[in-house]
């Protein structure tokens, strides 16, 4: 399926901005049945200084802000062909070893109600494989924490999330990292685009996770929509959770609030 996007981020200041860096991972990745036909990126109101590839595999765009800005757009657009590969990415890749995506962060930190999940699903699945073990983890995900935007945010926990039983795609991924984690399987957390039949315009990019099982690797589970991703699913950055795969993020010195607009299309 081939799959055009557009995708805009535009940043409003109170006051003019006196000096500030952005991180882009914005840029899909090439390979793994994904291929990047074009993409391009502009900034108005910054330039970009350097791109380079992190420990993760991530092509990031490095944007100093120019001096006295109030307002910044970020355009990024392009042609992405992917197949359906049910999923499977397969073999691991990249400066960062396999091991520390076994390893909890501050977001991912398993607590009473990960660790009582887990332990629910291992002694429900003790016939299964791994791969059917983590359907039904997903399934139990979605099934305690409902799709509600409006009351979560970047730092929410796992544990957080699913204590109150609500959150959006990024909480269903931290938590399925989180649980996955607990069972012994490194896990990773994916940012990236889906196609959605039903409409054009998104408001936001999507999120959803990676479990390493054997013997065939990397294997992605989309928690929101009760799937393995499909040629839908556009991945973009890959991390141990929302803080190394982050679309936008970084520094800003100066006073006063900001404010971000986002228009996303996904069209084929």
């Amino acid at each position: 399926m081939k799959l055009a996007i557009t995708h805009v981020s535009t940043y409003t200041y109170d006051t003019p901005v006196h000096y500030a860096l952005q991180q882009l991972r914005l840029k899909p990745r090439q390979g793994h049945g994904q291929t990047v036909h074009s993409w391009d990126t502009t900034v108005t109101g910054g330039k970009i200084e350097l791109n380079y590839l992190d420990p993760f595999l991530n092509h990031t765009d490095l944007v100093n802000v120019t001096p006295g800005s109030e307002r910044i757009e970020i355009v990024s657009q392009g042609l992405i062909e992917v197949q359906d590969n049910n999923g499977v990415i397969g073999s691991h890749a990249g400066c960062a070893p396999l091991w520390l995506f076994a390893e909890a962060t501050a977001l991912t930190a398993p607590g009473n109600h990960v660790r009582q999940l887990a332990a629910r699903v291992r002694d429900e699945t003790t016939e299964v494989d791994a791969i059917a073990r983590m359907h039904r983890l997903s399934s139990e995900i979605a099934e305690m924490v409902r799709y509600e935007a409006g009351h979560t945010d970047a730092g929410t926990t796992a544990e957080m999330a699913l204590t109150a039983g609500h959150g959006v795609c990024q909480d269903h991924a931290h938590i399925m990292i989180a649980a996955a984690r607990v069972l012994g399987h490194p896990a990773r957390y994916v940012s990236g685009y889906l196609y959605m039949e039903d409409r054009d315009d998104q408001d936001a990019s999507h999120a959803w996770c990676e479990v390493w099982t054997e013997p065939l690797g990397w294997i992605g589970f989309d928690v929101a929509n009760g799937i393995s991703p499909d040629a839908r699913y556009v991945r973009v950055a890959t991390g141990r959770d929302y803080t190394d795969a982050a679309p936008i993020n970084g520094l800003r010195q100066g006073t006063g609030g900001e404010n971000l607009t986002v228009s996303l299309q996904v069209q084929q």
